[in-house]
């Protein structure tokens, strides 16, 4: 019957040739679907001549699935002057409002202030962002993000390319609350996690100054005081200033006698003129630099560990203990 039908109606005929018509939409990908599915005839002279109630119109072709939209707020069946009025060919989003704030008026209200009011922008009737929505098939909301309201993420979205194309970095979203100013560049995720931006951890190893012995354990702000991170200097003296201790003897090349392990180790070098039997000096009772040297390196005494009244005891320079 239906190549008779367009043989009168000429202007359907060139709907069906042309997909974005109403005519072509629904016949395009369905071949099963006859003319007199909507148009029965017979039925008396006052009688409408377009009929859609069986629900054999194939709603997805124009763009909006009816799957989700079988009963109306009330629990009854949807029928077509439910949308469209008397007019099927035309339909107002200001339904969709009037409709929805019948089920959850503070939910409809609170949507429409984020997300406008063009629903048919995002919602197609299949509803991918409604109850049955996995986030994490996309960006998994964990520790601090899972009760992170829509629009905080996804401000200002009117259509569905708009909520695809939200930035799943987190600077994106994290850079306003970058104490750092930007000094450890933009990946958050090599200290923070999810669970608490605040509970934060930097690996050390992977910078130029690898945390070992006495710094292991260090507040960071102990070292970074100034709030420089990124370039600071390595450099032992820029946390250890030469003390006063040393009168200034050995330079800046602390680690020439020192190591991270223990600051205050035993000398390890060749000592420039006390020596032990083995001519080192690095065995002379296991003494550390303060034994001899009480009160700087540029004066030293015996009698710390040797008793001048002692015959047996050494006794230093003639008893007198310093040189």
């Amino acid at each position: 019957m239906s190549d008779r039908c367009v043989e009168c109606h000429a202007s359907v005929t060139q709907q069906l040739l042309n997909s974005s018509s109403l005519h072509g939409s629904m016949m395009g990908g369905n071949t099963d679907l006859e003319c007199r599915d909507c148009h029965p005839e017979h039925r008396g002279a006052d009688a409408a001549l377009t009929v859609m109630e069986t629900g054999s119109f194939p709603h997805e072709a124009v763009g909006f699935s009816l799957r989700g939209h079988q009963f109306s707020a009330g629990r009854k069946p949807f029928t077509c002057a439910d949308c469209h009025a008397s007019d099927i060919t035309t339909f107002s989003l200001v339904t969709c409002k009037t409709c929805h704030n019948q089920i959850d008026p503070a939910f409809t209200t609170a949507h429409s202030i984020s997300y406008g009011d063009a629903c048919l922008d995002c919602h197609d009737g299949v509803d991918r962002f409604g109850k049955r929505f996995r986030h994490e098939d996309s960006f998994p909301l964990e520790g601090g993000h899972a009760d992170v309201a829509c629009v905080k993420c996804h401000f200002d979205a009117r259509v569905l390319a708009d909520f695809e194309k939200a930035p799943s970095d987190c600077y994106s979203c994290h850079q306003r609350d970058d104490e750092h100013g930007g000094r450890f560049g933009t990946d958050c995720a090599a200290c923070h996690k999810t669970n608490s931006w605040e509970d934060a951890t930097f690996d050390h190893d992977k910078s130029n100054f690898p945390l070992t012995g006495g710094h292991v354990g260090l507040e960071c702000e102990q070292c970074h005081a100034s709030g420089q991170f990124a370039g600071l200097s390595a450099s032992c003296v820029n946390c250890h200033a030469d003390p006063v201790f040393h009168a200034g003897m050995f330079g800046t090349d602390c680690a020439s006698c020192h190591t991270t392990a223990n600051w205050y180790a035993p000398f390890t070098g060749s000592h420039p003129s006390i020596a032990d039997e083995g001519g080192t000096g690095v065995n002379h009772g296991g003494a550390t630099c303060r034994t001899c040297h009480t009160q700087n390196l540029s004066t030293a005494t015996c009698l710390a560990c040797h008793d001048s009244n002692n015959p047996d005891g050494g006794g230093g320079e003639g008893g007198e203990g310093d040189n």
